[in-house]
C-alpha cells in the first residue's frame, strides 16, 4: 500500500502503489505546466468529518512513496481518463482511490 503526503506533515494518504503511480504521473505532468489544480477525497471511516481539500502548487511539498520497490506499469487509457476528468473541473477527486487503515494496520477499501 503506497502512501501520498502532502505538505511533509500531513498524515499520508494510504493508496495502492499501481493507483498512486498514475496520479504521480498525472501530478508530476501538472504541475511541470505550472498548472495548480485542486486534490480532493473522503477521509476513512474514522478520520476527519467531510471532505478533504488541498491546493496542488510547485512550491508545496508532495511525497509519493510506495510499498513495492518495483516500478509499477502506466496505463495510458487510465492516466487519459483521470487527466480528462481532472481538466474538465480544475479538481483531482480521489475517493475511489483512498484506502482505509484497520487496527491491525492492514489496510482496505474505504
Amino acid at each position: 500500500m503506497g502512501r501520498l503526503r502532502y505538505d511533509g506533515t500531513s498524515e499520508p494518504i494510504l493508496i495502492d502503489d499501481e493507483t498512486l503511480a498514475h496520479l504521480k504521473v498525472i501530478v508530476g505532468t501538472k504541475l511541470r505546466r505550472q498548472e495548480s489544480f485542486m486534490m480532493t477525497w473522503l477521509p476513512p471511516e474514522g478520520g476527519d468529518p467531510g471532505r478533504v481539500t488541498v491546493w496542488i502548487h510547485p512550491a508545496i511539498p508532495l511525497q509519493f512513496l510506495f510499498s513495492s520497490a518495483e516500478p509499477q506499469a502506466i496505463q495510458k487509457p487510465r492516466i487519459e481518463e483521470i487527466m480528462h476528468a481532472l481538466n474538465a473541473t480544475g479538481e483531482l477527486v480521489i475517493d475511489d482511490y483512498v484506502q482505509a487503515k484497520i487496527a491491525d494496520g492492514s489496510t482496505s477499501k474505504s
